[in-house]
């Protein structure tokens, strides 16, 4: 049995990992727990020494991200059966994150994320640790199939909103959609479809369940490896469950 220690940037990529990503992989023999990279502790009022909120969701600064990945595999740190990966987005990134001006040099967003893995990586210096930052945003698996977010906000497909963002999707792969402040896929949902805003944490996960990993590994390809890779780390004998 393979545990999965995965520190995710909000909500939505925790219920993804909890609702989706966990099912699938359980076949594998990985176990995954995930919870929302920690941004702050406040010291509580009349508590016992020690006694601190912690607050979680957002990645406000890379050095508070990595300070609690290393926390975590601190506590896990006489388990070898242990593994840490991550679920940060590439839009909104903080700039001090490692190797972050270089990777953005990088003609392509492909080779912009995985210079960023590789740098964030090495500043981890940790064996059983997979960095995966999304392409652009969680949104960009919503894309895979936007006709599935019709039933979502009770639409038809042929709804205008939905016939726009099947068309963006057949011009670029959702992966390749930009990470402007307008522009990212999150804004472009909400442009045309504002009620997802106030949902999105739980609309998100939901729709991606409706479209099914198999079809958002065929459109997402960064995404795929790193599913593969969270697949690899289970047993390798007899039949490879099937992916869903």
């Amino acid at each position: 049995m393979i545990r999965l220690n995965m520190i995710v940037e909000g909500q939505t990529e925790e219920t993804f990992v909890r609702d989706i990503l966990a099912e699938h992989l359980f076949p594998f023999q990985v176990y995954p727990s995930a919870r929302m990279v920690e941004t702050g502790r406040k010291r509580i009022l009349g508590a016992r020494e020690g006694g601190k909120r912690v607050f979680r969701g957002g990645m406000t600064t890379y050095q508070k991200a990595r300070k609690d990945i290393c926390r975590w595999i601190k506590q896990e740190e006489g388990s070898r059966q242990v593994y840490v990966t991550t679920m940060f987005d590439l839009y909104a990134l903080p700039e001090d994150f490692p190797g972050f001006w270089e990777a953005m040099a990088n003609a392509t967003p492909e080779l912009r994320v995985e210079a960023l893995e590789d740098a964030f990586r090495k500043d981890i210096d940790f064996p059983r640790f997979m960095p995966y930052i999304q392409l652009h945003e969680f949104e960009a698996l919503v894309l895979a199939a936007p006709a599935t977010i019709a039933p979502q906000f009770q639409m038809r497909e042929s709804n205008r909103a939905i016939k726009d963002l099947v068309k963006l999707v057949e011009s670029c792969p959702p992966e390749e959609i930009d990470d402007g402040e307008q522009t990212a896929p999150s804004k472009r949902i909400i442009r045309l479809i504002p009620e997802y805003a106030g949902v999105k944490s739980s609309a998100g996960p939901q729709i991606v369940q409706a479209i099914g990993l198999r079809k958002i590994r065929g459109m997402c390809p960064h995404f795929d490896r790193w599913v593969s890779q969270l697949e690899g780390l289970g047993a390798q004998d007899g039949p490879e469950p099937a992916k869903s």
